[in-house]
């Protein structure tokens, strides 16, 4: 079985680590100084990638995006993985369940996501239930043509750049021959909606820019036509891609932690880039214990 990479694969991974020494690992020491990624630095990362066609790489052709498979992504994502996460999380690789966007949706928040004209975040982590889906509390009860929602998520990332949430709420419940079955339903809810709030969220070690959020939700209307997907079906989620059962996590975000590892990549940032890293950074980075995987292959 040949597990070399297609000369296609090949092509993108160059692209982006191309991208990753010019446009992003420059602006490095500055993140680290300030702990955030300045509005400006944003729109530049956002406007250069998709100039380079790497943005919205994970979303279909057809809608815009770079149509790219699983194992290709994984492959863009270990590449962005060198860098710090504030800095190529601005390259957005959309939530893949926005592909269950419907009707009017799709005009709405899907195309101007994969456009780079709007960005998402998903919200399912809770205070007292953390990723199990199942211990959620946050509840969100049918009013008329709405829905009113209520509860708190918290470990939001990046919700301060966002413009809208992909929410996770219970909205009831139904038997089976285990007992009760919480039903989850997915929303898109505007951060500009009444009862939304945006609040600041938990400082992350070794991880500067990188901003996570609490989202408090206090009788926030969100309209029925805002729901992803069917209503109270958790269990029918287009979840493709998320990852391995139990995780929300998908491949090429497992692919992304082994970035860091010492590659050569030609020389190019294993060598004068890297030696303009904070020591801060540099030192946490040189600790961590990773490697290369098996399909890679010196060039």
């Amino acid at each position: 079985m040949d597990f070399a990479l297609t000369n296609e694969q090949e092509m993108v991974v160059d692209t982006v680590r191309t991208f990753v020494e010019r446009e992003l690992v420059p602006h490095e020491e500055e993140v680290e100084r300030q702990g955030d990624v300045s509005p400006d630095l944003v729109a530049r990362i956002r406007d250069r990638s998709l100039e380079a066609g790497i943005y919205a790489a994970n979303m279909p052709a057809e809608f815009g995006g770079g149509g790219l498979d699983n194992l290709t992504m994984a492959l863009v994502d270990r590449a962005f993985g060198w860098t710090q996460y504030a800095l190529h999380y601005v390259v957005a690789r959309p939530s893949n369940i926005l592909l269950a966007c419907t009707g009017d949706q799709v005009e709405e928040y899907l195309l101007p996501t994969i456009r780079g004209e709007r960005v998402d975040c998903l919200a399912m982590s809770e205070p007292g239930a953390g990723s199990d889906v199942r211990g959620m509390s946050c509840r969100a009860v049918r009013d008329g043509d709405d829905y009113v929602v209520n509860g708190t998520k918290h470990f939001i990332s990046h919700a301060d750049l966002a413009d809208y949430t992909i929410l996770f709420a219970a909205t009831g419940e139904e038997d089976t021959p285990r007992g009760p079955k919480k039903l989850i339903t997915s929303f898109l809810v505007d951060h500009d909606t009444p009862g939304l709030e945006v609040a600041p969220g938990y400082n992350s070690v070794s991880n500067r820019g990188y901003h996570n959020l609490i989202l408090n939700f206090d009788d926030c209307r969100v309209p029925a036509s805002k729901v992803l997907g069917r209503s109270t079906g958790a269990s029918r989620w287009p979840t493709s891609g998320w990852g391995p059962p139990g995780s929300r996590w998908p491949p090429s975000a497992w692919a992304g932690l082994t970035g860091p590892c010492p590659w050569p990549w030609n020389g190019r940032l294993h060598g004068s880039s890297s030696a303009r890293r904070s020591a801060s950074f540099r030192g946490s980075r040189s600790s961590w214990p990773t490697c290369g995987p098996a399909w890679w292959r010196p060039s």
